[in-house]
C-alpha cells in the first residue's frame, strides 16, 4: 500500500504490515476453530463391558473419582484416579507412570517403581506429572485429543492397572467426557 504525503510517496512501516498479517492469521484461526466439531465417539456413559468406562467430568467444580476395584465412579470412600475438565490426578499415596505411546495389549508386565504422585494444591489445580499432560491441543481446531499413551496406576489396594484414555468427547456430554480403557496388570519380577 502506497500513499501520497506532501507530494511524496510513502510506504507503511514493515512492522504495521507484519502486525496486520499476524492479526489476519489469528482471525482466520479463530474462525476455523469455531467451525470445527469434535468427533463424538459412540461411547455411552457408564461401563461398556468390564474394561471400558465413560464418565462425565464436565463440571469444573467437582472431581469425578474412579475406583478400579469397583469398576465405577464413586462419591465417597476409596478411589484411585479422578477427572475434572481436562485434569487427571491420582488419589493421595497412589502413583501413575507414563509408558508412552505403546499398544495397550502389548503391555503384559509393568514396573513396580518410578510412579509419580499427585501434588495437591490448596489453591489452584492439583497435578500429577505422569498423567497430567495426557492430551494434545490444536490451535486450529481448539480441540483436545488424547496422545494415546498407556499409563500404569498403582491402586489403593497396591495393585497395578494399565490405563489408556481413548476419548475426551462423547455424544451425551460433549467435552470433558472421558472414555478410558483399563485392565489389571502384572508387576515385573
Amino acid at each position: 500500500m502506497v500513499s501520497v504525503h506532501g507530494g511524496v510517496l510513502t510506504r507503511p512501516p514493515i512492522l504495521v504490515l507484519v502486525l496486520t498479517g499476524a492479526f489476519l492469521l489469528l482471525v482466520t484461526s479463530l474462525l476455523i476453530g469455531s467451525f470445527s466439531e469434535p468427533d463424538f465417539p459412540p461411547y455411552p456413559l457408564g461401563a461398556t463391558g468390564d474394561t471400558l468406562y465413560t464418565l462425565d467430568a464436565s463440571n469444573g467444580d467437582r472431581w469425578q473419582r474412579f475406583h478400579f476395584a469397583a469398576h465405577s465412579v464413586v462419591d465417597s470412600g476409596t478411589w484411585d484416579i479422578a477427572f475434572r475438565r481436562n485434569h487427571v490426578i491420582t488419589a493421595p499415596g497412589i502413583g501413575a507412570l507414563d509408558l508412552g505411546a505403546v499398544r495397550f495389549d502389548s503391555v503384559l508386565e509393568v514396573p513396580t517403581d518410578g510412579y509419580a504422585q499427585t501434588a495437591f494444591a490448596a489453591t489452584g489445580d492439583s497435578t500429577n506429572p505422569a498423567i497430567g499432560k495426557w492430551y494434545s491441543y490444536s490451535m486450529l481446531s481448539h480441540l483436545l485429543t488424547t496422545r494415546q499413551h498407556v499409563y500404569v496406576i498403582r491402586t489403593s489396594e497396591n495393585r497395578y492397572v494399565k490405563l489408556q484414555l481413548l476419548a475426551y468427547y462423547c455424544r451425551d456430554v460433549g467435552a470433558a467426557c472421558y472414555t478410558v480403557r483399563y485392565k489389571a496388570a502384572r508387576p515385573r519380577g
